[in-house]
This record gives C-alpha cells, structure tokens and sequence, in this order.
C-alpha cells in the first residue's frame, strides 16, 4: 500500500527543479515539488502538499490534511493492540 503524508511547506527555493522543505507533523524535510509546480514556486509556500518517498505529489486544502494526519495518529496508536491481536507482539 502507497501512502501520501501531509505536510506544510514551509520554504521553498527559485525555481521547480529545487526542493522545497516540508514540515510534516513538525519534522522539517526536503521534498521535490516539479510534480505539482505550475507557475512560478513561491505560489506553493504555505501551501499543504502530500508527500510519497520524497516528492509532492499533489496540493491539498489545509481540512483534508489535518483529517488525515489526525487519521494517521490514530492509526499509530493503535498500531500495538492490532499486533497484539495478531500475536505479533508476543516474544
């Protein structure tokens, strides 16, 4: 299963072909945006993206990316009661 990660870019460089720097759930990372850039790259600072293995690959509104992190949080926490379901947590 592929899966995009919302984040907030938060610095960006001149042109397409620079990474812009993404913050996702506080943690500050590099991505590619020449997928989803158009005009010109500071249109895009302040702008919520999904991220999948190092690239933008789609602008988001800010609702859907906080539902969706508020998804992946839950998703994390419930990550050990499904393993010990599965008996994948058992030494």
């Amino acid at each position: 299963m592929c899966l995009g990660v919302p984040g907030q870019i938060v610095a960006i460089g001149n042109d397409a072909f620079q990474l812009a720097t993404v913050d996702v759930c506080g943690v500050k990372r590099d991505v590619n945006i020449s997928l989803i850039c158009d005009e010109s790259p500071q249109q895009l600072l302040g702008k919520w993206v999904l991220v999948h293995v190092g690239f933008a690959m789609s602008v988001i509104d800010e609702d859907e990316a906080k539902q969706t992190q508020d998804a992946l949080i839950a998703m994390s926490q419930l990550e050990h009661e499904v393993g010990d379901f599965l008996g994948l947590n058992q030494k």
